[in-house]
């Protein structure tokens, strides 16, 4: 065996109980602000700043309780975290019914700036189901490595390192099982992608009923996108 592989089944953070690194959920985050920041202004509710200003509020918390790595979580921790991915979640799919609206009620010429406002949405769309997956599966991101297994909430999703135990050995070394793998942000944001344009799972299934919801609330989001409003978006074009 190659000593990356056996490093594999000790050098992961799980073992160490470092946490996973705060940096990629923060960068997601202020992504998907700034992609509804630059929104046109018929697809917004509220004033342009005051949504991305609560979105912005609630994670300098966050950011505080956990700077650098994800290892401290408290009740109002838990809390902020999904009110976050709540507010952007909702403030999106609000703003892909106003897109909707647009195409079928107003009569909307700007072909251009339609295509660009669609791509904002999807976008978004991937990122904030990236988040809320990894903020609710096996009880989040501060669980799935501080908590022992035995401990873990039920998980929400089954990843193919959760059966690959039973492989040849050079994939069962990178197991669940075998090196304690657990998933991070970019395992949850790449089932958000997948989901977005396949419309269903590839080889990440949801077990929970509350991920079966999720994946199809945001399947169904980017059918819409893609099809309604880029569709439409190309007609006006034409």
């Amino acid at each position: 065996m190659t000593r990356k592989r056996a490093d594999a089944r000790t050098r992961h953070p799980r073992h160490e109980r470092r946490g996973e690194a705060r940096l990629p959920a923060v960068l997601a985050t202020l992504a998907a602000i700034v992609l509804y920041l630059a929104l046109p202004q018929r697809l917004l509710l509220a004033p342009r700043y005051v949504l991305p200003a609560l979105e912005f509020l609630l994670l300098v918390p966050l950011v505080a309780i956990n700077p650098k790595r994800l290892t401290r979580q408290t009740k109002t921790f838990r809390a902020l975290s999904l009110t976050l991915v709540a507010v952007i979640a909702a403030s999106n799919l609000v703003a892909l019914g106003l897109l909707i609206h647009e195409l079928v009620y107003a009569g909307v010429k700007d072909g251009r700036g339609l295509l660009v406002a669609a791509l904002q949405v999807w976008l978004t769309n991937i990122i904030v189901f990236g988040l809320a997956y990894w903020e609710l599966d096996r009880g989040g991101p501060v669980s799935r490595t501080q908590v022992p297994r035995g401990e873990l909430p039920l998980a929400d999703f089954r990843f193919s390192q959760d059966e690959n135990d039973d492989a040849v050995e050079e994939v069962a070394d990178g197991a669940s099982r075998s090196s304690d793998w657990v998933p991070t942000l970019t395992d949850y944001l790449y089932v958000s992608v997948t989901n977005s344009t396949a419309f269903s799972p590839t080889d990440t299934m949801p077990l929970s009923t509350r991920a079966k919801l999720m994946m199809s609330v945001q399947s169904v989001s980017a059918l819409l996108t893609s099809l309604l409003v880029i569709a439409r978006a190309v007609s006006i074009l034409h």
